[in-house]
């Protein structure tokens, strides 16, 4: 059957997700452009005008994953209703414990990226944008009167150090840590943070 004639901005997007399986299957030191050519039944000459190395194709590939996980957190952050109630969705979405997907590829994104400079770009905006947006709706709970927190941009960066290292540690090492107990912890730093006593945490939520 004859594949369906693609515009240039649905191919891209199509490469794009199919580098995206093969890295997190493959790694990215191991995957190659014929991989992902061979994941979508065409030519490694196809990948390659589009994405003209394997070291663009791979950047590419990150952002555009950045750019889908910062879609979905903005849309959390962006929901009708109290700072407190979009904090702890967002937080627990992007949890190692919630839904959030990707993780696998984040990881191996912040290996890669110390000795590539364009991930470690695509890797620090993406830090950058994720710390603002959890920074703001923090401010925005404390000047609700919501919750009580003396330096946002402080508590962001702890917030997401901690996500970050329970993912590293969910991840890489299956049963280093039960998932249980890391949701729990997760709950103490963000009641913690917000000056709330954690049973008033998630008593707020129901």
């Amino acid at each position: 059957m004859a594949r369906v004639r693609l515009s240039v901005a649905e191919r891209r997007e199509e490469l794009l997700r199919a580098a995206i399986e093969q890295i997190e299957a493959r790694g990215v030191a191991a995957v190659r452009i014929a991989d992902v050519a061979a994941a979508l039944g065409v030519s490694n000459a196809l990948v390659l005008y589009h994405f003209s190395t394997k070291e663009k194709l791979v950047a590419a590939a990150f952002t555009y994953a950045a750019q889908d996980d910062l879609a979905h957190l903005r849309k959390l952050l962006g929901r009708r209703t109290t700072a407190l109630r979009r904090l702890r969705a967002a937080v627990r979405w992007y949890a190692p414990t919630g839904q959030a997907k990707g993780w696998r590829l984040w990881i191996e994104g912040w290996a890669v990226a110390l000795r590539e400079p364009a991930l470690r770009e695509v890797t620090r905006d993406l830090d950058k944008q994720w710390k603002a947006a959890i920074t703001e709706v923090i401010a925005e709970g404390v000047a609700a009167g919501e919750f009580g927190c003396a330096d946002p941009v402080g508590a962001a960066l702890r917030l997401t150090a901690l996500l970050d290292g329970l993912a590293v540690q969910l991840t890489s090492y299956p049963g280093a840590v039960a998932r249980s107990r890391a949701q729990e912890w997760v709950d103490d730093a963000l009641a913690r943070e917000l000056g709330l006593d954690r049973r008033a945490l998630t008593g707020r939520e129901r």
